[in-house]
């Protein structure tokens, strides 16, 4: 059994002795361990993953030993096992590039996912999700039916007991209702280098602006539209000769590869979320 323990607390001495300390009494072996000090907040960081291959304790066990310690350093944490598998659920709408990365992953095994189901408000990519043998469904949203049309989602979700949901180009703005069920638990892709060119259509915004890069960006959900904690970010050099279709096509390639590392990242817990940024642990 593989354990990833991700804290945070106020920076005090002896913080990593002790978790090391703690990891050795339960008869645990540290294969990894990154930490960081906000010298400016004073606050302490750290991703420690460790094996248990000769002592067996269960999820909650673990839980149970470790609770002293993270109230007596006041931390906020989390621990997981890197075997499970996570639960994911894609919302897409008409564009399938984003979609084809994730799924052409899963299939080659780099993600420990399991997708549960591909979630659309149009029914263009249906046959996408047969061809991967995944449970496609359709929900038409308007502004009639929207907040009726989300609650049917969260219920889905809820049912399926998903881990993570994937914005992958998903052309709606999620209600503050349906985010505050998910908190840190959304992840979007961005056409833009944010917090340049948000809202609609960044690609014509950088055009206009004649700006010599592109990029994209992924992030958590918020209820501020693309101001969520950003997980990972990658731009691309343009020039004066591309048009607004070049930004289009050199932003799709940006889109499947940022989003694909921010899942990752996400999966084998590497990120933490502080004050509205992330400390991420690659």
């Amino acid at each position: 059994m593989t354990a990833v323990l991700l804290l945070s607390c106020s920076d005090q001495k002896g913080l990593v002795a002790s978790i090391s300390n703690f990891i050795s009494d339960i008869g645990g072996n540290i294969i990894n361990l990154a930490e960081h000090v906000d010298s400016e907040e004073k606050m302490f960081f750290i991703r420690v993953e460790w094996k248990m291959d000769e002592v067996h304790y269960s999820y909650d066990e673990l839980i149970l030993k470790f609770r002293p310690l993270a109230e007596k350093i006041n931390a906020k944490w989390r621990i997981e096992l890197a075997e499970k598998k996570h639960k994911i659920a894609i919302f897409v709408s008409k564009y399938d590039h984003v979609l084809q990365e994730i799924l052409w992953r899963h299939k080659l095994g780099e993600f420990n996912t399991e997708i549960c189901s591909i979630i659309s408000n149009h029914n263009d990519l249906e046959i996408l999700a047969k061809n991967y043998n995944i449970p496609f469904q359709h929900f038409p949203i308007n502004n009639q039916n929207k907040l009726e049309q989300e609650q049917n989602e969260i219920d889905l979700l809820k049912k399926l007991d998903v881990d993570i949901i994937v914005l992958a180009r998903y052309m709606q703005i999620l209600s503050t209702k349906f985010v505050s069920e998910f908190p840190n638990k959304i992840i979007n892709i961005h056409h833009s280098f944010l917090p340049a060119f948000m809202g609609g259509n960044p690609h014509k915004q950088a055009f206009m602006r004649g700006v010599k890069m592109i990029g994209a960006t992924s992030h958590f959900v918020t209820n501020d539209l693309d101001e969520g904690p950003i997980i990972a970010q990658d731009i691309i050099r343009i020039s004066h000769k591309d048009s607004v279709k070049d930004l289009v096509r050199k932003g799709r390639d940006l889109e499947r590869l940022v989003l694909a590392k921010a899942l990752h990242l996400h999966l084998e817990h590497r990120v933490l979320v502080q004050k509205g940024k992330t400390i991420v642990f690659e």
